[in-house]
């Protein structure tokens, strides 16, 4: 063997580790940002973007001897308040006098954009450290998962380097164009943060508001009526369970597919007599790609923040066991 190619053979097999040791370090910031989002006191401003908008928020969080305690003000625009205590969110809609009550895991909103595990997650995601930065006046490290294939989006995270806080998250397509982006403006972690900021504007005229409850139920029977033919690699059940639609006495199935990061949900909600079948047809919703499709007397709708082309795979899959 040759001097050069010994030292090329050498210089191989240390990149090895050096590579893995770098994931592992990038996955070390991933899961400072959960512990960071769920037990860290924080409050401050964000702006979300997504195509031509551009919507301004602000958010504190405490944690106490009751656990997570959350509100987050939409501030501009339409008014939004969303209060969050541990698993139970209330979203107060005040032009519509409603409230909305559902569960956190359909809750995931800046900066708890992470999933608690990440198992698996470096199979479908090449995870690695960025550059150094400053996001809202704090220094940032940034964290890359560039997916290894075509069927999800990448991530570009940016943590607080003394806290782990999440100040900055972009999604980005193949051409590493921005599709959505959060970043925090201003933010406080930790010290003295005033507990009235979790008050909400609307608590005492909301007595008199129309409550509309979308806890949903776990998957019933019926679910087992449907098969899926081609799986996405990656994407696993998550979640199933059963809705009722705007139709009284009729139920959605719900299912939800994730990789760990990015989610797919699954409708699958009967046709009314007189409701007209519709050709496959995909389209968009701001940073949401959605696909439909009728199948049988069923129409099957799937959403989510992944390519159009990962919906239609999956929607194209979803078949009856009935004939």
């Amino acid at each position: 063997m040759s001097r050069a190619f010994a030292l090329l053979a050498l210089s191989g097999c240390l990149s090895l580790p050096a590579q893995a040791q770098q994931q592992l370090d990038a996955a070390a910031w991933l899961q400072k940002m959960v512990v960071a989002a769920q037990k860290l006191n924080y409050t401050g401003t964000f702006t979300y973007q997504s195509g031509g908008n551009t919507e301004t928020s602000r958010i504190t969080h405490l944690v106490g001897a009751n656990g997570e305690q959350e509100k987050l003000e939409v501030l501009d625009g339409s008014p939004r308040e969303v209060l969050r205590s541990n698993d139970e969110v209330k979203c107060f809609l005040p032009d519509d006098k409603t409230v909305i009550i559902e569960r956190r895991w359909q809750f995931k909103g800046f900066p708890a954009l992470l999933p608690s595990s990440f198992g698996g997650l470096g199979e479908y995601y090449k995870i690695h450290k960025g550059d150094l930065s400053r996001v809202a006046g704090l220094e940032s490290q940034l964290i890359i998962l560039e997916p290894r294939d075509s069927l999800r989006y990448g991530h570009l995270l940016w943590a607080d380097t003394s806290s782990g806080l999440l100040l900055k998250a972009r999604m980005v397509n193949e051409r590493n164009e921005p599709i959505e982006q959060f970043a925090f403006s201003q933010v406080q972690v930790g010290g003295t943060i005033d507990r009235d900021l979790l008050k909400s504007k609307y608590s005492d005229q909301s007595n008199a508001w129309r409550v509309q409850n979308a806890h949903a139920e776990e998957t019933s029977p019926a679910a087992g009526d449907w098969i899926l033919k081609t799986p996405l690699p990656g994407f696993r059940k998550s979640a199933g369970m059963k809705r009722q639609t705007g139709r009284a006495g009729v139920e959605a199935a719900h299912f939800v597919f994730s990789d760990g990061l990015a989610s797919i949900s699954v409708f699958i909600e009967p046709l009314a007599d007189h409701e007209a079948k519709i050709e496959s047809a995909t389209y968009s919703a701001g940073a949401i790609n959605v696909y439909k499709r009728t199948v049988g007397n069923n129409l099957i709708t799937i959403l989510g923040e992944v390519p159009p082309a990962t919906l239609k795979r999956l929607g194209e899959g979803i078949e009856s066991k009935k004939k």
